[in-house]
């Protein structure tokens, strides 16, 4: 089968690399130093949109503004898959912009060059079919178990509230230790060393990857809220003096 990678950027590469192993994979970047990886064909974009499935590997603020643009190009028939890491806003968008005779399947690979340097065996993709044939559904959800991932059914909005913590909370606290500028030591105990892989595993991506997870995901802002509220609920126990114990 013939499969169409639409960008490929850090995650698109990567992903474009994870699908050579079952597919005839075509690549297309808008940008021209975008390097191509190895068993992938760097093809035009009408050549991608061709394809009987389509990945879209593109921030999820450029959703929008790529699906309306591209939808008269997609193949009837096709399957066109976002790999954004929220759910509902990118699923509303291919459901807004893309012909009724294209199946839309909503993907979060939850993974990335970093986390999958090692194989994608056994690592979790969440599985959103909106508009798809049953056949069709099961057989990418077939597809999908067949490249060793761990396949979770999810409707968008479940998988939002989840990824707001599981993900969202992670990426900010990242930044916020980066931003602290926290570096290797030789007396570092383990926890501080996983609090160093958390800023590696976070700032490695794009930081309008970051900016993305919080704007579109509509369940992060009760995350921030619950965070704040509990740095300033241990920061008051510290200066609690009322009684010898916190």
């Amino acid at each position: 089968m013939r499969v169409g990678v639409y960008g490929l950027g850090r995650f698109g590469a990567f992903w474009a690399r994870c699908l050579t192993g079952r597919y005839e994979v075509l690549a297309y970047s808008r940008n021209e130093q975008r390097e191509t990886p190895e068993g992938v064909q760097r093809a035009e974009e009408g050549d991608v949109l061709a394809c009987n499935a389509v990945f879209l590997c593109v921030a999820i603020s450029a959703m929008e503004e790529v699906v309306s643009r591209i939808a008269p190009a997609v193949r009837d028939g096709a399957t066109v898959f976002d790999t954004c890491s929220v759910k509902v806003h990118p699923i509303a968008v291919m459901d807004k912009f893309l012909p009724r005779g294209v199946h839309i399947i909503g993907t979060h690979p939850m993974f990335g060059p970093d986390s999958g340097k090692n194989g994608i065996e056994g690592l979790p993709l969440a599985y959103c079919p909106v508009r798809s044939s049953k056949e069709n559904r099961e057989f990418w959800l077939g597809e999908f178990r067949n490249m060793g991932l761990r396949v979770l059914s999810l409707d968008p909005e479940e998988h939002d509230r989840e990824a707001a913590y599981t993900q969202g909370v992670t990426h900010f606290m990242g930044r916020v230790l980066n931003d602290m500028e926290l570096k290797p030591s030789a007396i570092a105990t383990k926890g501080y060393e996983k609090l160093l892989e958390i800023i590696e595993q976070t700032c490695n991506d794009p930081y309008q990857l970051f900016i993305d997870l919080q704007r579109y995901n509509p369940y992060t802002i009760q995350m921030r809220e619950r965070l704040g509220l509990s740095l300033k609920k241990v920061q008051d126990q510290l200066l609690d003096t009322t009684s010898g114990e916190i």
